[in-house]
This record gives structure tokens, sequence and C-alpha cells, in this order.
């Protein structure tokens, strides 16, 4: 499969479990974050990650400011005189 061409075939073979291991961590990791896909417009996931969280950010409306300091900020500690 892909798993094996795109990585055992080009790496060479591996001495031991532990280089398996480490080598299929990487592998995933990479598929998984940064490899471009062709159903996110040629972008890696982080990409998409983080622009969806951008526009959630920006699109959410302000907080309303009404009320007092005191109900704003409830644990804040007022001195009063």
């Amino acid at each position: 499969g892909l798993y094996k061409t795109e990585l055992i075939r080009r790496q060479g073979p591996c001495r031991t479990v532990e280089q398996v291991e480490l080598a299929t961590l990487e592998y995933v990791w990479w598929w998984n974050n940064q490899r471009l896909h062709g159903e996110l417009a040629l972008r890696t996931p982080i990409e998409v990650e983080e622009e969806y969280y951008a526009d959630q950010e920006s699109s959410q409306p302000a907080p309303a400011r009404q009320g007092s300091n005191e109900e704003l900020n409830p644990g804040r500690i007022t001195l009063r005189h």
C-alpha cells in the first residue's frame, strides 16, 4: 500500500522494531497534519483547522457590556471607603 511505498521502501529496511515504530509515528503525524489534501484545496489539515477557528472567532458577536463592573468581573474585589 501507500504506507509501504512512501515510507518503508523509500527509507530502506528498518533494523529494529523501535525504528519501525518511530518511522510509523512520524509518517502518521505527517499524513494527518502536513500532507496536502485534494479535498481541502491542496491545503494541509492544520491550515484548514486554523482558518476554521479564526473564522469562528471573527464571526462571534462581542459580549454585551451591561451591568456594573462587579457583574462583568464577579471575582473582582472592590474596596469601598
